[in-house]
């Protein structure tokens, strides 16, 4: 289903009558509009022209009953902000207000010998976007009323680049409000910062959470086929470089325990999940929890993100990066290499294979650091270039996004069985650490490849949180 997006023009209904042609050119304008904001894969709800307060009124209705995630305010000519406010006022999400002329610059000297004063202020109101800004943003600011301004042109693709991150950011809104969050298992013990209330969780984004049970996974488990496993087995060595050491009975270990997690999922119909649990040493359930890795990174690297220690925080996050496309691994700080700059940041797994630098190994671990048994495991490092680390927070009072952009640079990592990799920042890593870990976040995080800190600020505006970012 397509995300929805709004779209509604303003002008006033006086210009119509006394200069001919201006209402017919403006609807072109918006139709251009209408076409390129539907190209970013949304649909686009326009309610047309509003040229006054009972239009407005109108267009308010209409909108709101089509359900928009979003809504663009076309400033076609000088309009009255009673035309808009009753709009805003009953969507009560966030507007973006485009100020875009129709071409970046007016042939002054063919405009001044037209010799007709009345044409000529026909043509100036065609471009005359500008003039209405201050006024809407004035009463948006007195009415309490979220808003962005987008100012160009219609052909000033860096605008169209931000249209399109806000319609990018109201298409993952839209995501995690009808993404299903598995939790399996229980908290790691102790992990203070990892707890979080589940229902603040579902009223910031709107997800379901599905409290899952480790006993059917083991009926997942039993029931699983020699032909699955051997088809799983092929997906791991597809997906990853099988070390030679992996023992066959591990692979297969692992790959049972990856077919009963597509089956969980499958079943009740996950977009992610959190996961945590020890059992009594020798019990069925250890022996489950200590082969999901493998198949874990494999869900994750089809963007259902799965996050362990029962990190519920850090799977919203994760899920929030895979929606944009950006990947989003599971990771923690791992230790900073202070002549390099850098922070060095993994975790044990569960991993994103496919924003990995180069094939992902599966190698086998003696000992899962913290938790029990052994098991495979998960070495890569995050694709070299832009990344951006994102987390979930949950403060005092209220949750809230931070946000980092840095860069995944080449170097030396440990060869532990793990996915870790190097990490550099505009502020450098002291600050970095600093200033990330003063806002307080879990000691989990989502990394994935690009700079997206833009779009995840629209994001939050679309879901009436703060982001913090970091650099």
């Amino acid at each position: 289903m397509q995300t929805k997006a709004g779209l509604f023009g303003i002008g006033l209904d006086t210009y119509w009558t006394q200069f001919d042609g201006l209402l017919d050119n403006l609807k072109k304008y918006q139709d251009q509009i209408k076409n390129r904001i539907s190209d970013f894969g949304v649909e686009v709800i326009d309610a047309g022209m509003v040229d006054n307060p009972a239009k407005a009124r109108e267009a308010a209705d209409f909108l709101k009953n089509s359900d928009v995630e979003i809504v663009f305010l076309y400033v076609s000519t000088y309009a009255l902000s009673s035309t808009v406010l009753p709009v805003a006022q009953r969507l009560k999400i966030p507007v973006v207000i485009l100020n875009l002329q129709p071409v970046s610059r007016l042939n002054y000297e063919e405009f001044n010998n037209l010799g007709d004063r009345g044409k000529m202020t026909g043509i100036w109101l065609e471009h005359c976007q500008a003039c209405s800004v201050p006024e809407i943003a004035s009463v948006f600011n007195r009415s309490g009323i979220q808003y962005d301004i987008i100012t160009g042109h219609l052909h000033d693709e860096e605008a169209w680049d931000e249209i399109g991150a806000w319609t990018e950011a109201a298409r993952v809104a839209a995501a995690m409000r009808n993404n299903r969050l598995g939790v399996l298992g229980h908290y790691y013990g102790g992990m203070l910062d990892v707890y979080t209330d589940m229902t603040k969780q579902s009223a910031v984004f709107g997800n379901h959470i599905e409290l899952l049970e480790m006993d059917e996974l083991k009926k997942y488990s039993d029931e699983t086929s020699d032909d699955e496993i051997l088809t799983k087995t092929g997906e791991f060595s597809n997906a990853f470089d099988v070390s030679p050491d992996c023992e066959s009975t591990e692979i297969e270990r692992a790959a049972r325990t990856s077919v009963a997690l597509d089956k969980l999922i499958l079943k009740h119909n996950l977009g992610s999940m959190a996961y945590y649990y020890e059992g009594v040493p020798g019990n069925d359930h250890e022996n489950i929890v200590t082969s999901v890795i493998a198949g874990n990174t494999l869900l994750t690297g089809k963007n259902i993100p799965v996050a362990g220690e029962c990190e519920i925080k850090n799977a919203q996050a994760m899920k929030i990066m895979a929606e944009f496309g950006a990947g989003g691994s599971f990771s923690e700080f791992y230790l900073m290499d202070f002549k390099d700059d850098i922070v060095m940041l993994g975790h044990d797994g569960p991993a994103h294979f496919a924003i990995a630098e180069g094939r992902v190994k599966l190698v086998p671990l003696p000992v899962y650091h913290g938790k029990p048994g052994k098991g495979l495991s998960i070495q890569m490092t995050v694709k070299l270039g832009p990344v951006t680390l994102l987390s979930v927070v949950e403060g005092k009072d209220k949750l809230f996004l931070l946000v980092a952009e840095g860069e995944s640079v080449e170097g030396p990592v440990l060869e532990i069985g793990n996915t870790n990799s190097r990490y550099r920042f505009s502020i450098g890593a002291k600050k970095f650490m600093n200033e990330w870990s003063r806002q307080g976040p879990a000691h989990h995080c989502a990394i994935g490849v690009g700079h997206i800190a833009s779009k995840i600020h629209k994001l939050g505006k679309i879901l009436g949180i703060d982001v913090v970012q970091v650099c």
